[in-house]
């Protein structure tokens, strides 16, 4: 039970109705039981759930898969314990279709007399931009640079000499184009590699490790776990399950529709 009254956070309807406007927003409030307080419409979305009445009052773990519910509530802690804000977090999610998709997230305590009582949280959902867009801020070349030296180390700098500007030109480019810095965008490439690989291939991970420009394995599995929430090793052994699942449907399917059909 939370020692918090709700109504002393002045949150109004109002707000809320603002975020669902915002359609690739997430946006709530927790508690610091771990309870929702206040979610949008993107939010619930996102949690594969209907209504905001099976989100508001439950936990993480209640409403996200495992793996989800064990990266918000460790964020959670860290905000909830040291009082300091969590921002710009780059994270790799598999939306509730089962598809990947990238989100940048910044959570913020709230504090009541000295203490921290809640805190809220907004997620962006970085979609890939469109060749025009990217072109219009001239950065077609620092994509195509990222993508061919992708094995390579790639410095912030290197990109910023490619477009043909200053590190904070760039910066500023990048940030209203893919909604993250150079050094973000780097990472966020090289784990995409990886995730292909993974996904389409039975490439020895020392071997991803090279081919997507990560110093070893180990700076791989590392970086990939934080972003992902899993190694390599589970999230291949799990795109594997879900390739096989997918077989078994679509040969229940075709089994289905032959015996329709048969005379």
């Amino acid at each position: 039970m939370s020692l918090v009254d709700p109504d002393s956070l002045s949150f109004q309807d109002e707000l809320i109705s603002l975020f669902d406007v915002l359609v690739d927003v997430m946006f709530c409030v927790k508690l610091r039981d771990g309870t929702y307080l206040r979610v949008n419409d993107a939010f619930v979305r996102r949690s594969g759930r209907s209504t905001v009445g099976e989100v508001v009052g439950h936990r993480a773990s209640e409403v996200f898969i495992p793996e989800l519910a064990e990266r918000y509530e460790e964020q959670d802690t860290h905000v909830f314990e040291t009082g300091e804000a969590l921002r710009d977090e780059l994270e790799l999610i598999r939306r509730p279709t089962g598809e990947l998709g990238w989100y940048l997230t910044t959570k913020l305590p709230i504090v009541d007399d000295g203490s921290v009582v809640a805190l809220a949280s907004v997620s962006r959902d970085l979609k890939t931009p469109t060749s025009e867009r990217i072109a219009v801020e001239s950065l077609q070349h620092v994509v195509a640079h990222v993508r061919d030296h992708l094995d390579e180390p790639i410095r912030a700098t290197d990109l910023a000499t490619v477009a043909g500007c200053s590190s904070d030109q760039l910066d500023r480019r990048m940030k209203r184009v893919f909604g993250i810095t150079p050094k973000q965008y780097v990472l966020r490439v090289r784990v995409e590699r990886v995730a292909q690989l993974l996904t389409e291939t039975d490439t020895a991970l020392t071997d991803i490790a090279t081919s997507a420009g990560f110093y070893d394995q180990s700076d791989m599995t590392r970086r990939f776990a934080r972003l992902t929430n899993h190694t390599p090793a589970q999230f291949r052994a799990l795109a594997r399950s879900a390739r096989s699942d997918s077989a078994r449907s679509d040969s229940a399917r075709l089994d289905s529709a032959r015996s329709e059909t048969a005379p």
